[in-house]
């Protein structure tokens, strides 16, 4: 077969890995010039790997192969080089969180580091590289698919036995052609996650930190909503996420260069009703809103203090932003969140504040916008040649998932 991938990226690693070695020709098309630029479908930053049961998508993904595709990516580091922890395996903080109302999420962490994934991106596509049937194509921009009766167009000119979408939420421009053309790829698009990057310093959350590395929480709020924890990065830093028209914040934190903040995301989940159908377009825009007032290319910093009274910032105190000051300006998140969303937020870090005390410190900082898209869940089943791997398919939303999405649709494909 002649099977084309759009985006490289997790779910591409896996299914590249589980079929390299059969008679098929793989084609990768990736839109950035080279594997040094490429964003990799949203994994350039941290290289946070995690096995567990409860979060990182909507798939049952066996635990042996999530244990076997960490393992996968640790092999092409360096020295096998990663800071790692378990999350609430511990039973002393397990119900210390849970009298409070937490909801602890059980998970064991790897964290290979941003300055580290550079390289094991770069061995794995060496690799793969190697293979006479795998052909990389950078710099090439897929706008249009299109699916005959025996084949699917790639860019309506390129014919493929098979095409498997990879391209990750950042994707959302070709996912929205696509099921603008095929609307019954669609099954269910009503959620998305919109939130804050929250940094405080190392000291306060240290505890945590040295004994699960990262800590995920989920916490039903007063006003109805699930907020949860994400990504958390001891001695840290915050960074901004481009998406073309919008920025967004993240975080991220390398294995040798460290700063004295913890950073972590607190995301308010929005589930919609009829007659929403666009997670995606209200997610970006208020994103975009909270640009309009930051300035171009820019997000809003606030106090924790000011952001809980809606006055806007205009200094900070004891904690020192690790985000380049030419990336925020100092205002009021308010002016473009909806209060309920502010209000879910509030009651996470006041309840945190209970558990780990400093948490709700008035000088601790808070970054917008943070969202973080639902892709559409889309339908596997609708065509036999043309899948949809990894976050963009609505079905996972981590590095190990995706991976794995990716590996079990080659596993079809050779079946």
């Amino acid at each position: 077969m002649k099977i084309a991938l759009i985006g490289f990226g997790a779910a591409a690693i896996g299914f590249i890995e589980k079929i390299k070695n059969t008679n098929n020709e793989i084609h990768i098309f990736e839109k950035s010039p080279d594997i040094y630029s490429s964003s990799i479908s949203g994994m350039r930053a941290d290289g946070k790997l995690f096995i567990s049961k409860d979060m990182g998508g909507t798939l049952d993904i066996d635990l042996s192969l999530q244990k076997k595709l960490v393992e996968y990516y640790i092999s092409y580091t360096e020295s096998s080089q990663v800071e790692r922890g378990s999350s609430f395996t511990n039973k002393e903080f397990y119900k210390k969180f849970y009298e409070k109302g937490f909801q602890p999420i059980i998970s064991e962490f790897f964290h290979i580091g941003t300055d580290q994934l550079k390289e094991v991106l770069k061995n794995i596509y060496e690799y793969f590289k190697s293979f006479n049937n795998i052909y990389f194509h950078f710099n090439t921009q897929i706008n249009d698919i299109t699916v005959t009766q025996d084949k699917v167009l790639v860019n309506n000119v390129e014919p493929f036995d098979k095409v498997v979408v990879c391209v990750g939420r950042s994707g959302h421009k070709l996912i929205k052609t696509i099921i603008t053309k095929y609307p019954k790829l669609v099954l269910d698009n009503t959620m998305v996650d919109i939130g804050i990057r929250y940094e405080l310093p190392n000291h306060i959350v240290e505890e945590l930190n040295q004994e699960m590395y990262e800590f995920k929480l989920r916490f039903k709020s007063r006003t109805g909503y699930m907020v949860r924890s994400f990504c958390n990065n001891p001695s840290g830093y915050v960074v901004i996420e481009n998406y073309g028209d919008f920025v967004t914040i993240n975080g991220h934190a390398k294995i040798k260069e460290k700063s004295p903040n913890t950073n972590f995301a607190i995301l308010t989940s929005v589930q919609l009703t009829e007659p929403f159908n666009d997670p995606i377009g209200y997610g970006s825009y208020i994103a975009k809103l909270t640009n309009i007032l930051a300035g171009e290319n820019k997000v809003i910093l606030q106090t924790y203090q000011n952001f809980k009274s809606s006055k806007r910032s205009k200094s900070i105190y004891r904690v020192i932003p690790t985000l380049d000051p030419k990336n925020f300006i100092l205002g009021d998140i308010n002016l473009a969140y909806p209060r309920r969303i502010i209000e879910s937020i509030i009651d996470f870090i006041e309840n945190l504040e209970l558990i780990v005390p400093g948490c709700a410190n008035p000088d601790n900082l808070i970054y917008a916008p943070e969202i973080k898209f639902y892709s559409n869940k889309l339908n596997n089943k609708a065509f036999e040649n043309l899948k949809f791997a990894g976050d963009c398919s609505g079905e996972t939303r981590s590095i190990i998932y995706a991976t794995a999405h990716g590996y079990i649709i080659a596993e079809k494909f050779m079946e």
